[in-house]
């Protein structure tokens, strides 16, 4: 495995981290090339939780990416002081990031994935641990459409978010029964959604995701004289 590029995501990069919050990180590694003509290919994502880490191969991730997945998406837009690996090809892969964007798909994922954080509101759990959690399901929620919204109306992906105090009320007032508020916020996004003009175009420019992927597999052949048998 080849660490192509990783950093920390999640509620450090949104600037949301409080006491006891995860530390998460995201990353895209390259597997042999050769391996993909096995018996058995390689492992697309490798995951663990303590520390909290999900790499992909460069492949699966790109997929990822061209669906307008969030998660996936918000490693190649991060502030800089939160990338811990950078090498040639993931700077290429963020130098293309604009490539992966199109209107329909920003759209359906970060009001798709908007709409799983409510309907996660939507059973309470009184303890002091589901409170917690359902503040964090709000403030997701809120963040996902914030930046869903000025994604699909300006190109640009925000991760830091300009005023997290804000998310953190907002989580607060959720948690505390203002459901109302939840929904609100949805119905507000959708009309948004419908009514913004976007300069993302109606597809993915997967030309040059494609030269990238080519590159990452051609970088990772076996040099002459390698027994790949090994």
């Amino acid at each position: 495995m080849h660490l192509l590029l990783s950093g920390i995501v999640g509620s450090v990069a949104y600037g949301l981290a409080g006491p006891g919050s995860d530390v998460d990180r995201i990353g895209v590694f390259a597997a042999p090339t050769v391996a993909f003509h096995g018996l058995r290919p390689p492992r697309e994502s490798v995951v663990s939780t303590d520390p909290d880490v999900t790499l992909h191969e460069a492949g699966k991730y790109a997929r990822l990416a061209l669906s307008g997945n969030p998660t996936a998406t918000e490693l190649i837009w991060l502030p800089a002081d939160c990338y811990e690996t950078r090498t040639d090809l993931g700077d290429r892969l963020i130098a293309i990031r604009s490539a992966f964007l199109s209107a329909p798909r920003v759209r359906d994922a970060y009001l798709g994935y908007a709409s799983q954080q409510f309907r996660k509101l939507t059973t309470r759990d009184s303890t002091v641990g589901g409170r917690r959690r359902s503040a964090k399901h709000a403030r997701h929620l809120a963040r996902l459409l914030h930046q869903g919204r000025t994604l699909y109306a300006t190109g640009v992906l925000e991760i830091r978010l300009a005023d997290p105090a804000w998310f953190r009320a907002f989580g607060e007032r959720v948690a505390g029964g203002a459901l109302a508020e939840a929904e609100l916020l949805v119905a507000e996004a959708e009309r948004d959604f419908a009514r913004l003009r976007t300069p993302l175009p109606d597809r993915p420019d997967e030309a040059p995701v494609e030269r990238w992927l080519r590159d990452v597999r051609a970088a990772h052949l076996p040099t002459p004289g390698h027994d790949v048998s090994r």
